[in-house]
């Protein structure tokens, strides 16, 4: 697996070999995205120097640039056979998917999970038909989703023309995307399977009105992926400590905002903090605005990481960290 130090965490086209497994990060912004729309249309004095370079560098070669947080899991089968897991559906789908699949050979999408129902997790829903088989009837195996009964509920509500049910009488056939919808319990004693892989719940609090899911995976590299949260249960900090469970080969985890702190999200300084208390051989971080700028606070991470003997950078959009799984 790729260490901080090491080309992946700076290379957006490191190569996984054909016969090795990879994450691929789609997106690692907030909900709002960077750059922040404000930021250029109501410009401050001086600018936002991360957002102002948006004007000036391709998204591509900007890792400034971030999308809204999401996770492909490349996984190489033992018989060398490749599935493509998703980790959320967010606003910014369509536009990951043509910046990243391409460039990273991305031919389809097996199977989706969705950690909670926020807008950033669920509204590119609608434009998974874009990467299915094309059926003007419909006429296709549809994908596999698995998602808590919460997210479910909820989703219904938002995208009920996506839930299947059978036609009235002289309604027309409208294309959309084909979806297999799959429960899961927000319980980490209840692991599920998803493509091949086993995913075990980590459920953790995003306030404390609200439980979202993050998830363990990997059998040879343990990957734990928490993308929105605030405060961790007890129980499930056990499974991802290393003086609980076991140390985790790699940890990826939220960040919001760069100092001060947030009801629903882990902060710079809480975030540093909950890696110290894990303990993981790696991590990288996710769910950033723009008050990260990727290069000096790396920079900064690099020091970091040498007092405490915990490598930790800051992930970007298209970040490719092969890893056997």
């Amino acid at each position: 697996m790729a260490t901080s130090n090491c080309s992946a965490s700076e290379n957006t086209h490191a190569t996984a070999a054909p016969s090795e497994s990879a994450l691929i990060f789609m997106g690692t912004g907030c909900s709002s995205m960077v750059p922040n729309v404000m930021c250029l249309i109501r410009p401050s004095d001086p600018p936002c120097s991360v957002c102002v370079q948006s004007l000036s560098i391709p998204p591509e070669r900007n890792p400034n640039y971030r999308c809204n947080t999401s996770l492909l899991i490349d996984y190489c089968e033992s018989n060398d056979n490749h599935k493509y897991i998703l980790i959320d559906v967010g606003k910014t789908f369509r536009e990951a998917v043509l910046r990243w699949f391409v460039s990273h050979r991305i031919p389809r999408i097996d199977s989706i999970i969705l950690t909670h129902e926020h807008a950033d997790a669920v509204l590119g829903l609608d434009d998974i038909r874009a990467v299915q088989p094309f059926s003007p009837t419909n006429d296709i195996d549809p994908t596999p989703i698995y998602l808590s009964q919460h997210s479910m509920d909820s989703i219904a509500e938002k995208f009920p023309y996506l839930i299947p049910k059978k036609p009235k009488e002289g309604q027309e056939i409208r294309r959309v995307a084909q979806l297999a919808w799959n429960i899961i319990a927000d319980d980490i004693n209840k692991p599920f399977y998803v493509s091949g892989l086993k995913f075990t719940p980590l459920p953790v609090m995003h306030g404390e009105d609200y439980i979202c899911l993050g998830f363990l995976f990997g059998e040879k590299n343990k990957v734990a992926y928490i993308s929105d949260v605030s405060r961790f249960p007890a129980s499930t900090e056990h499974v991802i400590s290393k003086s609980g469970a076991g140390q985790l080969d790699l940890l990826i985890l939220d960040c919001l905002y760069r100092t001060g702190s947030h009801n629903v999200h882990l902060c710079f300084p809480q975030t540093l903090e909950t890696v110290k208390r894990l303990c993981p051989k790696q991590t990288l971080l996710i769910g950033m605005t723009h008050e990260f700028d990727h290069h000096k606070d790396n920079e900064f991470l690099k020091d970091w990481s040498r007092r405490e003997g915990i490598p930790v950078q800051l992930a970007h959009d298209g970040l490719k960290v092969p890893i056997n799984l």
